[in-house]
């Protein structure tokens, strides 16, 4: 049923800003399509009955109305009349009812993919599908603007950074404490026994798995399968619905998850997917981008064809004013609106290639978004790599973006299971990994180290399964790399054998202690503190259910590994100079020696031909506390005690000669892998020049107290 326009007078309204809005009297509405001939305003009432308003003004591009007499919930589409040119890219298409780009709440799902396809028989023919697509996709609502207090952005120094990688519903889904009906949903996230597990944990950020607005991908759809992680972008601008305690009330829940990490000083970082968008290749549905202007939010090529550059049927193309318009305008708004510390970039590396060319970390999009006044206070996280023949671009990003550091992984990941052919990349990865990042203005923290992430093996598993075991994802264990570096020790999957069981957890926890007393910012996965298992999965994208959710049931397992991720924390945290700002460069300190130094085994110092030996399993790190160059928040600088770290892959035993008295008079154990919980067999102070048995796969840490 439609109505005639005097139903609902329309006022001129304004092009910008883009979306709709609240406003006296009623509600503005502003879309761009620079190709379109008509734009249908559509009005759909909880019966799925239309009322069609038709937007006849156009400036800039911009089709705007200020339609009087709609309310905040009103929700509503757009249908675009225009060319229908497959050939050029152009695929409008009145019968495919259009979800608002700038939507700030979503509502409905795709639930019939063939009502939902703009084409006919052919995604690249000529003939247009005339199969009404309402009451089968997504629409956008009306949403005022506001909500609850966010509170204040904690603003954590990325030198004192640990971060947290998260699903908002895997995390709570089956905490015990979360009130049932809270469980996997923003207000789970928020709520105090989850918070204070945080809290203890000493994280101080949390980066959260994609939360704007995502569905079902085509070949999901098809499956009968759905989305799990999230990375199927919807709507850049709405909090995913799913993941609401009330339908509708998903705005306003994300604030007060906001506000309740703020006020405890966590920072919530969300990883946004700005790179391709649910809507997949040609032959994908037409819900929002593809049906107002393909060409000006797609990357195509030179023959109208759908070019591919992120392995998931679609491209945003990084050089149209329309996306730099797009992800600015969705960033500011999470930054402002919604409170956010930051963003973790999906496929970054797709940014910087304008028209799908070569790599350039100076391109519009990367640098609207580093120039931008709220932006450029934010973390901004790189992940560096595409699915383009030099995807992987570590390193090479501006100088105000820190990046995912897969090298990090790589290296840390070899060494520990005997792969690594040396110590000389991993005293690289240890001390913040100037070869990536001391050339382009740079410091050590803006290495995202990390060893896990959610693709891949968690840190349990890392240790159990030399193969990924994907069967469940319905791929016939196809998909998920075969590139893990990891090693069951001896056994694949999970055994009692009690001599297996203490290697792999005394393995995992030189992994984290790695990870958490490297320079560079750590990140690590949520559950891999609580000894959790995927079963081998590595790419659990499609299962929303145990595989994926944390467990919180305890055990002595997960009860030795949360006390010993616990002490590390809080070890760096309170150590400024296993965390510095600045990288190592051989300056001299206070104490006469430089700031850091590489040891061998018998107490003297690495060589050149030390650091060409493939064969070398034991690596000492010296850093001399003593000018740490880490600083308070006052930006004074901080006197720490000095360490020596002890990274030792070998099998058996080894003695190692402790540095001489100009080093300090003492070493005394603080952390030792050998133990469940990382506490040392002894704590007395040992003798400068004396000697320490390192024990087989293990890592030891000496504190040498300074001199006051």
């Amino acid at each position: 049923m439609t109505s005639s326009p005097q139903d609902l007078p329309v006022l001129a309204g304004r092009p910008f800003p883009l979306g709709a809005h609240p406003e006296a009297g009623g509600v503005r509405f502003a879309v761009a399509s620079s190709v379109a001939e008509r734009v249908e305003l559509c009005l759909v009432d909880p019966d799925v009955s239309e009322r069609r308003i038709e937007l006849t003004e156009r400036t800039f591009g911009v089709w705007h109305g200020l339609v009087q007499g709609v309310l905040p919930g009103q929700t509503y589409g757009y249908r675009v009349h225009g060319p229908y040119e497959p050939k050029t890219g152009l695929r409008c298409n009145p019968h495919k009812i259009l979800l608002d780009p700038y939507a700030r709440r979503v509502t409905g799902a795709l639930t019939d993919m063939e009502a939902a396809r703009g084409w006919a028989d052919d995604p690249e023919g000529v003939e247009m599908s005339t199969v009404d697509s309402l009451g089968h996709v997504p629409l956008a609502v009306v949403t005022s603007p506001g909500g609850p207090d966010t509170g204040t952005k904690p603003e954590v120094p990325f030198e004192e950074t640990v971060v947290l990688e998260l699903h908002v519903k895997g995390f709570t889904q089956q905490h015990p404490d979360v009130p049932e009906h809270l469980r996997g949903t923003y207000l789970g996230l928020a709520h105090p026994a989850v918070v204070e597990h945080l809290l203890r944990l000493g994280v101080t950020t949390v980066e959260l798995l994609p939360v704007q607005a995502f569905t079902d991908e085509p070949s999901l759809v098809a499956a009968g399968r759905h989305n799990y992680w999230g990375y199927s972008p919807l709507g850049y601008f709405a909090p995913h619905p799913g993941y609401a305690s009330e339908p509708g009330r998903e705005v306003e829940e994300f604030r007060t998850m906001v506000a309740a990490l703020h006020a405890a000083g966590i920072e919530v970082l969300v990883d946004v997917v700005y790179n391709h968008t649910c809507e997949g290749g040609p032959d994908g549905p037409t819900l929002s981008f593809r049906g107002l202007e393909a060409p000006a939010y797609y990357l195509h090529d030179d023959d109208g064809h759908m070019a591919d550059i992120t392995g998931c049927g679609n491209t945003l193309e990084a050089g149209s004013p329309a996306v730099v318009r797009l992800v600015t305008d969705s960033l500011r708004y999470w930054t402002t609106e919604l409170g956010v510390d930051g963003f973790r970039f999906d496929l970054a590396s797709t940014m910087g290639r304008p028209r799908g060319g070569a790599f350039d970390r100076d391109s519009t999009l990367l640098t609207a978004i580093t120039t931008d006044p709220v932006l450029a206070r934010c973390k901004l996280v790189a992940e560096p790599w595409d699915a383009t023949g030099e995807g992987y671009r570590v390193g090479a990003f501006g100088a105000q973006w820190a990046e995912w550091n897969g090298m990090y992984r790589d290296t840390v990941r070899d060494f520990w299971r005997g792969a690594s052919g040396g110590v000389d990349q991993l005293a690289y990865r240890l001390s913040g990994s100037s070869d990536l990042y001391d050339h382009t203005l740079r410091r050590p923290w803006q290495s995202i180290n990390f060893v896990t992430a959610h693709d891949g093996f968690t840190l349990r598993d890392l240790v159990s399964y030399d193969h990924k075991h994907n069967e469940a994802n319905g791929e016939d264990n196809r998909d998920g790399t075969d590139d893990n570096r990891s090693w069951n020790h001896g056994v694949e999957g999970e055994t009692d054998d009690a001599e297996v069981v203490a290697l792999r957890t005394r393995q995992a926890r030189n992994l984290l202690a790695t990870l958490l007393l490297s320079t560079g910012t750590p990140m690590f996965v949520a559950g891999d503190e609580r000894w959790r298992t995927q079963g081998g999965n590595n790419n659990a994208y499609c299962l929303d259910d145990a595989t994926s959710w944390v467990d919180w049931t305890s055990t002595p397992e997960s009860d030795a590994m949360l006390a010993f991720a616990r002490r590390v924390v809080h070890l760096r945290a309170n150590s400024p100079a296993l965390r510095q700002a600045e990288f190592f460069d051989g300056r001299t300190t206070p104490t006469g020696r430089p700031d850091l130094i590489w040891l061998r085994p018998d107490g003297q110092e690495m060589t050149e031909p030390d650091w060409l030996d493939p064969e070398r399993r034991t690596l000492g790190m010296w850093i001399d506390g003593s000018h740490s160059q880490s600083r308070t928040r006052e930006g004074e600088l901080l006197t720490d005690h000095s360490w020596l770290l002890l990274l030792h892959a070998g099998a058996e035993p080894l003695d190692v000669v402790l540095p001489g008295p100009e080093f300090g008079e003492t070493f005394e154990p603080t952390l030792d892998t050998t133990s469940p919980d990382g506490s040392p067999a002894g704590t007395a102070p040992l003798a400068a020049g004396g000697r320490v048995t390192v024990q087989g796969r293990s890592l030891l840490l000496l504190k040498a107290p300074r001199q006051d």
